[in-house]
């Protein structure tokens, strides 16, 4: 009997938090320790997608909401790993998906693939929409990107609030892995006050902020910009450090 996926969302309705880079080098982390990743784009603006080098693909995640394809037809190989793309017209599909059982999608979609992988790591779009609650209705765990200021506390709470639903009428076994704080430092008092102030909505929430945080820097731009991982794009960086600590930190977890 085949084991099924892991499904991680990495979500927040906040943008320019480190959503889509996260999805991306985590991901690329999880290959390089020797797990299958399939990566899938859910965001209309195809960040995820642009930076894993596919663009106009022919069968999208539209498609499969819409069930006019399966998952393996989907699915793209990249330099960087295998993927599912997003399109533009997922901004409209609040509109297209009207139907009873609309929110289980995704789920269905990726049931046929996901006995192929390890983990499936879903880069979800920054807002509370159909497409956010399809990603979380299939996923088994969530990571909360978010920056240590006063609007990602927040953006979390407003989650959470989403996250419960979900769990209440759709998805029971849903998990909140942790908050993953990103373009952090150390050495300003206001983000130690702040990360203390998510450690204690973390607590709330029955979840955690991870021990690993990812440094501020234009390193993680610049590989965006190249359209690769951290890890392929300058492997002996800071930040390919901090995702490989926060690799080691996730692998850890899934193994208590």
């Amino acid at each position: 009997m085949k084991t099924m996926a892991e499904i991680l969302a990495i979500t927040n309705q906040k943008g320019g938090v480190g959503k889509t880079t996260t999805a991306l080098n985590l991901g690329v982390g999880l290959i390089r320790s020797g797990k299958r990743v399939l990566f899938v784009d859910v965001d209309p603006q195809c960040s995820l997608s642009y930076i894993m080098q596919v663009e106009n693909a022919a069968v999208t995640v539209q498609e499969l909401l819409l069930r006019q394809a399966r998952a393996e037809q989907a699915i793209q190989t990249t330099p960087e790993g295998d993927l599912i793309a997003a399109s533009p017209g997922l901004s409209s599909m609040d509109l297209m998906l009207n139907q009873m059982g609309k929110e289980y999608r995704m789920r269905e979609a990726l049931a046929g693939v996901s006995g192929r992988y390890d983990y499936i790591i879903i880069d979800s779009p920054p807002s509370l929409d159909v497409l956010t609650v399809n990603t979380l209705t299939a996923a088994t765990q969530v990571i909360v990107p978010a920056l240590a200021d006063i609007f990602s506390l927040q953006g979390v709470g407003q989650l959470y609030s989403t996250i419960q639903a979900v769990k209440t009428y759709c998805n029971p076994n849903l998990k909140i892995q942790g908050i993953l704080l990103t373009r952090h430092t150390d050495r300003y008092v206001l983000n130690r006050g702040m990360r203390e102030l998510l450690e204690d909505t973390a607590k709330e929430i029955e979840s955690r902020v991870f021990r690993s945080s990812i440094r501020e820097s234009v390193t993680l731009r610049e590989a965006q910009a190249a359209r690769q991982s951290i890890f392929s794009y300058a492997p002996r960086s800071r930040q390919a450090e901090d995702y490989q600590a926060l690799v080691e930190e996730f692998l850890l977890l899934q193994s208590k």
